[in-house]
């Protein structure tokens, strides 16, 4: 059986927040938005339906959770969920906090100026206030 082994574009633009039951919880290196990615952990998955119906509802229980604690961390206007993956095809969504006012609200986050990497002391900040908002 294959092992998981994250995408290497992934791994460069993220940070390991924790790992939840099905799926890696990263949050994207670009303080111009909250933005968080689940990866299931499962080998040569590129799709939902690729997953077994089991997954595919750990999934979508994760994706729900993740998506709340956002909004409660954040007071985000609007929580933004996609699964696309033209670039890196390894499963994973994306679950992005928007504002009114944001760097491009209110279109989207993709291709969208160059990134801004969270200082630490600003993204530890904010992974303490999404961690204690998925507990709570």
């Amino acid at each position: 059986m294959d092992k998981f082994v994250l995408d290497e574009r992934l791994a460069r633009d993220s940070v390991l927040l924790v790992h939840l039951g099905l799926c890696e919880l990263r949050l994207i290196n670009d303080c111009r938005w909250p933005w968080l990615v689940l990866v299931p952990k499962r080998p040569g998955v590129s799709e939902v339906f690729e997953l077994t119906p089991l997954d595919q509802a750990v999934l979508t229980f994760e994706q729900n959770t993740v998506a709340a604690a956002l909004k409660s961390a954040t007071g985000a206007t609007k929580i933004n969920v996609a699964a696309i993956g033209n670039i890196v095809r390894q499963l994973h969504v994306h679950v992005i906090a928007r504002m009114e006012g944001d760097a491009n609200w209110p279109g989207p986050v993709w291709g969208h100026g160059t990134a801004a990497p969270y200082g630490a002391d600003e993204r530890r900040a904010l992974q303490q206030k999404i961690l204690e908002a998925l507990h709570s």
